[in-house]
């Protein structure tokens, strides 16, 4: 046992835990579940901004020294009184799934599921606040009236220290506009099959606004300076020839040459037998037409490379 952090309900558990290029452990922690980080088990202003509790946060920690861990001597806050020395970062509702960039700087990316009105993107910077409960997204939040974003948004934690935006959001299925239900963070593209989404985010929505087990792949282009302060413009990715997914996307996968694969099931909880992994080829040279030209810049194909049964998630 490295470390074990109680939370108060059972949702928000975050997902993927990964190494840095720094050989350091990073793990990312939800807000302790429930709904607008308030309630049974939360503090008055809620996990995401206690900074006294690992939970709401993204931690780092060396496993490579004295069990159980040790504390890297570089972390951002270290000495201060006022947050947990394993604290990287904080402020974050659900982080789901984060992924180091294989290329460039290396950035952290981590994608923080929304309440009720916002999905998110996050670049993770050492020491920064995503403004979780005070902010959903770059929006400001209510958690007494989640369904609403209050006009006011504020600029700073209760420390004082300035809240950061994500580099990428998009509209909840709760209101008009709404793309999907739940994001899936995924991968910068570092592999070479696909050439034209060199340096681009693909992530995905468990299943779009509408839908009934049919997921959306995303893929969004980072501006040509500035990527961690700018909005990241999107658009869908359409597979071809089959123009849907046809099932709930839980998660975006990578290989060791960073090729890309996403993971589906035809349910919406853990059970049954139907989940499949697909694989990110090049489309055929004379793809079909998108039935939404203009909004799929790339078309991908997906080829089945293993059918398996995906009993729990």
């Amino acid at each position: 046992m490295i470390l074990e952090v109680d939370q108060p309900q059972l949702n928000h558990n975050s997902g993927s835990i990964a190494f840095g290029p720094d050989g350091y452990l990073y793990i990312p922690l939800g807000d302790g579940g429930g709904g607008g980080d308030v309630g049974r088990g939360h503090p008055p202003e809620g996990h995401g901004q206690n900074t006294t509790t690992l939970l709401g946060s993204i931690l780092r920690i060396d496993i490579d020294g004295e069990e159980p861990y040790e504390i890297p001597d570089d972390n951002p806050f270290i000495g201060d009184d006022e947050v947990l020395d394993e604290i990287y970062a904080y402020g974050l509702r659900n982080p789901w799934h984060m992924t180091f960039d294989a290329g460039g700087k290396n950035h952290l990316f981590a994608a923080d599921v929304g309440e009720a009105l916002w999905e998110s993107v996050n670049i993770i910077e050492e020491g920064g606040n995503y403004g979780w409960n005070l902010k959903e997204g770059s929006h400001a939040f209510d958690p007494e009236n989640p369904w609403e974003s209050p006009e006011e948004v504020p600029e700073t934690g209760y420390r004082g220290e300035p809240l950061i935006d994500p580099i990428i959001e998009y509209p909840h299925a709760n209101q008009p506009g709404g793309l999907g239900i739940s994001i899936i963070g995924g991968y910068v593209y570092r592999g070479t099959a696909i050439l034209e989404f060199e340096g681009r985010y693909i992530f995905a929505d468990w299943n779009r606004a509408g839908g009934d087990g049919n997921g959306l792949i995303l893929i969004a282009t980072p501006p040509e300076e500035n990527i961690t302060e700018k909005m990241w413009e999107f658009t869908e990715l359409v597979p071809v020839p089959y123009q849907a997914i046809g099932a709930y996307i839980l998660a975006i996968g990578q290989d060791a040459d960073h090729e890309l694969y996403i993971l589906t099931t035809q349910n919406s909880g853990p059970s049954g037998e139907t989940g499949r992994v697909y694989r990110l080829i090049p489309p055929p040279e004379d793809p079909e037409p998108s039935p939404a030209p203009g909004f799929c810049l790339f078309a991908a194909l997906f080829g089945i490379i293993v059918a398996y049964t995906m009993r729990k998630w």
